[in-house]
């Protein structure tokens, strides 16, 4: 099973999960989890065993949030198209899309992993610079990734009567 499909199943991501999570807000409010994150992460020398709370209020969040917002009015946003994207991209297996779509997601998608190398040291010792400067790349490669699957299902939607109907 690959890395997606999982965290897809982890977070239980069905039908109505996924068109909830269409809503821009849902996109744009799921931004600031990883910043927190950090911050929380960051702030363990002052909060001591405390740490948790907010950690446990991030992963109930990161779980909550495809749900918590309404269907969208109009899937014709940015944001709307990325997440179309992401489903299309989980989809590969079953209805395989462009090679140079694979592999600049790839790419990168090992990014965003080596970007964590310099932020997990930086929080371990307290480096800001080290810290923000894997923070800083994550979230550039995560939103390069995100205008890719825009970019994806751009290409897929007009193939594909399931994904075309995504865009209202």
């Amino acid at each position: 099973m690959d890395y997606g499909r999982f965290l897809e199943k982890l977070m239980v991501m069905d039908d109505v999960a996924w068109k909830r999570h269409a809503n821009p807000w849902s996109v744009w409010t799921r931004v600031a989890i990883l910043p927190l994150f950090v911050l929380a992460i960051w702030s363990r020398a002052w909060l001591g065993a405390w740490i948790a709370i907010p950690i446990l209020l991030l992963v109930v969040w990161t779980y909550l949030n495809p749900r918590a917002f309404p269907k969208p009015v109009t899937t014709k946003s940015w944001a709307s198209q990325a997440t179309f994207g992401e489903r299309v991209w989980l989809n590969r297996n079953a209805k395989p899309i462009p090679a140079h779509h694979v592999r600049v997601a790839h790419i990168l998608s090992g990014l965003s992993a080596l970007s964590l190398i310099p932020m997990m040291y930086g929080l371990y010792a307290y480096q800001p610079v080290a810290t923000c400067l894997g923070l800083i790349l994550l979230i550039v490669s995560k939103f390069w990734f995100l205008d890719r699957m825009v970019w994806l299902y751009q290409d897929s939607k007009d193939d594909d009567e399931e994904y075309s109907s995504w865009l209202y």
